[in-house]
């Protein structure tokens, strides 16, 4: 403790809390489509690449840059892993982070250490703070983030940058590099239209904005508008621009690919041909594919290796020892377009649907063993719970949750996988604050009504599918008696709690105060609410 030198007693401020407070400092108010912020003029960034001497540097590195709606990061981080399989010294940067912003920055396929994050860190923010002004004021979070990035990776000296774009593409911090090796172009769909255009089209155009003339791109089968629009743009800059096929599985010989869900052969077929064209331009033919129908043996090893957290990720909540993991699941997905929610359902009911197979294998096959300890221990009894399904949900206010949630449902529902309760939080993560390690206490005067309102559009979604009148689905949630305390508003398929902590503690006393229950909890809406999970589960 420090007292400051005034008699107060003050909690010691570590030197990575210290640069987080920094970091912190950078995130303006304004909203993401506010065009008025001067901060928006994109020739700043190299302004701040000779501030940085970085701009002669980032000409040398030999960069695979990634844009796309959704699969973008999963395209990065396949890449990534397939070519330090081959050797390489890489250097992964993609967005955003779940738990601690040095996952932004991956070397090796491991998240920067302390040491060094701040070594970098402290380098770049005490030289641009010297050198902005008025004219030149300091970087925005996400651009300084990208400076950040590009200077880690310069001093690293590694042989591959693997980028993913931020955000669209034109505009984006990342598009400072002028000649990359080879462009990708990943799933396109409806995202961040606020900022990137209404139409397919548009969104199409701003992700094209990676586009450099004559350097190689590859992208995956899109939409016809999407389409033309790539091919308009790759034409006018002389870009030969080709059509990666998912991946064949058989290629993988017997082996799983790293990220769970069918949408990954898709990613993985783009991060194969960026791979192959990265290696050929750069002159390293040898560990290239040299026939269509077989995969060389590091391009496997690195497909199933690949990790990404928050992306189809299954954490058991270990909260109640491991003799009952089983009691209370997370299947953790970031996913936040009607076209993400749609794979998200379908891998979710997949997922619990094999999750229930194994568990009645398990007991069948341990049937005579079982019996007799759950007479001797009668508590342990997971393996004979009811499984349940709960969606824990919240989505930033940009998005459509009249898309979003029924996507979700009826994609569940075609599946037979039907949500016992849908609990709605906000994000601890809130825009304004960078932080890793302590959990803000709960705050009373927290504003639920956005939480409140994708409440209302849950009941009436549930109405509408028994068949009811969805008019009278609000009165129908008022007038329920709200028997579940920690919770602000009870429905009866459905609750809103003032923070994630209390809904938490909720699915947990509800899991030990009955035994003959087990929780299949689906977090989605927002890569930050998973990320706000994983912290609180996996402390």
């Amino acid at each position: 403790m420090d007292d400051g030198g005034n008699g107060s007693m003050k909690p010691a401020v570590s030197p990575y809390e210290e640069a987080m407070e920094a970091l912190s400092s950078l995130i303006t108010k304004r909203s993401r489509a506010d065009k008025s912020n001067k901060g928006d003029r994109f020739d700043l960034l190299f302004d701040y690449l000779k501030m940085l001497d970085l701009d002669e540097q980032i000409s040398k590195m030999k960069v695979i840059h990634v844009a796309g709606t959704k699969g973008k990061g999963s395209t990065c981080t396949f890449a990534e892993s397939i070519l330090r399989n081959c050797g390489f010294h890489t250097g992964l940067f993609t967005s955003p982070h779940l738990i601690d912003v040095r996952e932004r920055f991956r070397l090796d396929g491991e998240d920067i250490c302390e040491e060094k994050f701040l070594a970098y860190f402290w380098w770049c923010y005490d030289r641009l703070k010297e050198k902005t002004s008025e004219n030149i004021p300091m970087p925005t979070y996400f651009r300084f983030l990208a400076l950040l990035a590009f200077k880690i990776f310069a001093a690293e000296q590694v042989d591959v940058v693997i980028l993913e774009v931020g955000l669209g593409g034109r505009f984006d911090a990342t598009n400072v590099v002028e000649r990359p090796v080879v462009c990708g172009i990943a799933s396109l769909g409806y995202d961040h239209m606020e900022i990137l255009g209404n139409t397919l089209e548009q969104i199409a155009g701003e992700k094209a904005g990676i586009f450099k003339r004559e350097i190689p791109a590859f992208t995956v089968p899109q939409p016809d508008e999407a389409m033309r629009v790539l091919e308009e743009k790759a034409s006018q800059l002389d870009v030969p621009l080709q059509v990666a096929p998912p991946l064949d599985a058989n290629l993988l010989k017997g082996l799983n690919l790293g990220l769970v869900g069918e949408h990954q052969y898709v990613n993985a077929g783009l991060a194969v041909a960026l791979c192959c064209t990265w290696l050929q331009r750069t002159g390293h033919h040898d560990v290239c594919m040299q026939q269509m129908n077989s995969l060389p043996e590091q391009f496997i090893n690195g497909l199933a290796t690949a990790k990404l957290q928050g992306r189809a990720q299954i954490v058991p909540d270990l909260s109640f020892g491991p003799e009952n993991t089983g009691s209370l699941v997370f299947y953790m997905d970031g996913a936040h377009s009607p076209e993400s929610m749609e794979v998200c359902a379908r891998w979710f009911s997949l997922a619990v649907k094999e999750d229930d197979q194994r568990q009645m294998h398990h007991q069948l096959q341990d049937k005579s063993t079982f019996i007799d300890e759950s007479i001797k221990n009668p508590h342990d009894m997971t393996q004979q719970r009811t499984a349940m399904q709960i969606l824990l949900f919240n989505c930033m206010s940009v998005r459509d949750p009249q898309v979003l949630l029924p996507s979700l449902m009826k994609t569940c529902a075609s599946h037979g996988i039907h949500f016992k309760k849908a609990l709605f939080v906000p994000n601890i993560s809130v825009y304004y604050k960078v932080g890793t390690n302590s959990l803000p206490p709960s705050d009373p005067q927290v504003d639920l009504s956005w939480q409140i309102a994708l409440q209302r559009v849950w009941e009436n979604l549930i109405q509408g599918e028994k068949g009811g009148d969805a008019k009278n689905a609000v009165a129908v949630c008022d007038e329920t008696k709200d028997d579940m305390q920690l919770c602000v508003n009870n429905c009866e398929h459905s609750a809103v709690f003032a923070s994630l902590p209390l809904a938490i503690k909720w699915l947990r006393d509800t899991v030990q105060h009955n035994t003959s229950l087990r929780f299949q909890v689906l977090v989605t809406g927002s890569l930050h609410l998973v990320g706000d999970v994983l912290r609180l589960v996996k402390k």
